[in-house]
């Protein structure tokens, strides 16, 4: 009970702000990481954790069955429910996908700003073991461990600096890089009317847009606006909670 009240207390406990620069370097990374193509190509997988995630756990809630998540290496995903094949909770599921990264990077901010910066690793550990339960093939299985050791290695061993630096980038990472998708999904050919989607591809063929188009009857642009919106809102909060007043 000891250790384990020594974690809580570590977890619990509230750190300094970094200095503003911190914040700034961070960003500017960010930024950098997201725009370069090869960069991208590596770091992208974690915002397609964070997608196929999101559709995961709002099918749960919504009453669906979860079958699984696949991950691929062309940073690509797909997350298998059941249930009824229309109704609010398939809406639900979908359109959870594009804007789970903004809004996690919103909640991190927040908890940053709280000044709980080891509690914001260990909420990104908890949500990273819940989603590596759900997947189901060897590649996914590597992409969600790896995510996770460095996550671990950081909060648990690193020091308050440098853990306060890496949870920045990773705040910062998750705002910016969630908006990438989305952006781009105006540019991505709309699927064929009728074409089968068994779920969310971020980087081939049918979008969650489309498949929000067949079962709600709405345009396709009328939800890839709605994932321009929430996600560019996200980002202004977050970057709100994370730049310092001063």
């Amino acid at each position: 009970m000891t250790i384990l009240s020594r974690l809580w207390e570590r977890i619990y406990s509230s750190q300094p702000l970094p200095p503003a620069w911190v914040v700034a370097v961070t960003g500017v990374a960010a930024l950098l990481i997201v725009v370069n193509t090869e960069s991208w190509r590596v770091a992208g997988k974690v915002i397609t954790i964070a997608h196929e995630g999101g559709h995961a756990l709002v099918s749960v809630l919504s009453g669906r069955r979860l079958d699984g998540i696949r991950l691929h290496t062309d940073s690509s995903g797909v997350t298998y429910s059941r249930g009824r094949r229309r109704g609010p909770g398939l809406v639900a599921t979908a359109a959870a996908g594009y804007v789970t990264p903004s809004l996690l990077g919103a909640g991190a901010a927040a908890l940053l700003a709280a000044r709980h910066q080891t509690a914001m690793l260990w909420v990104s550990l908890v949500l990273l073991a819940a989603t590596f339960l759900a997947v189901r093939n060897a590649f996914g299985a590597v992409a969600v461990l790896a995510t996770a050791a460095a996550v671990f290695a950081v909060s648990y061993f690193a020091s308050a600096a440098v853990q306060a630096g890496f949870a920045y980038l990773a705040a910062w990472f998750l705002l910016l890089g969630g908006l990438r998708p989305v952006l781009e999904l105006p540019r991505r050919r709309p699927s064929r009317p009728g074409r089968p989607s068994r779920a969310s591809r971020p980087g081939r063929g049918p979008s969650d847009a489309d498949q929000l188009a067949r079962l709600t009857g709405v345009a396709r642009g009328v939800w890839v606006t709605l994932f321009v919106l929430v996600s560019l809102a996200a980002l202004a909060v977050g970057a709100r909670l994370l730049i310092p007043a001063t």
